[in-house]
């Protein structure tokens, strides 16, 4: 009998990519989107797992606005922390494991090297704060949660999400044909969301549980990442840096928030390849998905 598994947030660009690798890999899946489940709905949330009965449930419903968060602090933790907190209760009722996206905005950027999973939180702001809760809760109310921290996730789903991820950003900057201007002074590591979804599923099947850090394996600043994209996209446009100092935002961001991948790697899992690698594959199907249809 096939493994079942539910997916929250299942439109969103890992949400779809976990449905797609869950069945490929034989599971019975169930995902819904926000539109169809609203994870701030405790009844809804107990209904729609207890009636499934799922054996683990994925959580990629996030309210991820970071600027916005300063200005609606309570939205954010609605969604990154009670709604957390819902799923929580209803995997405890049925005794089925709850698998948690969280960020490494967790992390207040003051490291010179990438975060590890024992490194002490520290959050920035209303947004980051939301998703620390968000764990707290998954931890509060089960004993096998499995929370993974990524960091910068851009996927092919990106396309069709209102708010898309930073490789969309960047050519809708580029068809503009305007000077785009990039901070050169935070460095992440960005991360693809089909091998995110990949490797998540892996540590569920090797029956873990805690905190882990899944992310792209290569530590690049966000300026370089989208000369990375220009070039590999052949783009000529005018990308020029910027920092901190000079792009002020509402939220603050940690400077470093590289994630170090090493707690996966000792499970035996394929190391995750150079970003390049990820950026030419995502460019390859983001060509297929927006090619024109034949006449």
């Amino acid at each position: 009998m096939a493994r079942r598994a539910a997916v929250f947030g299942s439109f969103g660009q890992l949400g779809v990519e976990l449905v797609r690798e869950l069945n490929a890999r034989g599971y019975e899946v169930k995902g819904w989107e926000r539109a169809a489940l609203d994870i701030t709905h405790p009844d809804d949330v107990e209904r729609a797992v207890v009636d499934f009965d799922p054996e683990v449930v994925f959580n990629s419903a996030a309210y991820n606005q970071v600027d916005v968060a300063e200005r609606e602090p309570q939205a954010a933790f609605m969604v990154n922390a009670l709604g957390v907190r819902n799923l929580a209760l209803a995997c405890r009722q049925i005794d089925a494991q709850l698998v948690h996206f969280s960020t490494d905005y967790v992390f207040d950027g003051m490291a010179s090297r990438p975060y590890r999973e024992d490194d002490p939180p520290h959050p920035l702001g209303a947004y980051a704060v939301s998703k620390l809760a968000g764990e707290l809760y998954a931890k509060a109310y089960l004993d096998r949660a499995l929370i993974v921290r990524t960091c910068g996730v851009f996927g092919p789903g990106g396309l069709h999400t209102n708010r898309g991820n930073f490789v969309e950003l960047m050519f809708r900057r580029a068809a503009a044909r305007q000077p785009i201007r990039v901070v050169e002074d935070h460095i992440g590591s960005p991360t693809y969301a089909p091998l995110l979804a990949a490797r998540t599923i892996d540590v569920v099947e090797k029956q873990q549980h805690g905190i882990f850090h899944i992310a792209g394996g290569t530590s690049i600043s966000w300026f370089n990442f989208a000369k990375l994209i220009f070039q590999t996209a052949g783009f000529t446009s005018e990308l020029h840096p910027t920092n901190e100092r000079e792009y002020r935002t509402p939220a603050r961001r940690p400077k470093y928030s590289a994630l170090s991948n090493s707690k996966i790697d000792g499970l035996g899992l394929a190391a995750m390849p150079p970003l390049e690698e990820c950026v030419k594959h995502y460019l390859a199907v983001r060509e297929r998905l927006v090619k024109p249809a034949p006449v």
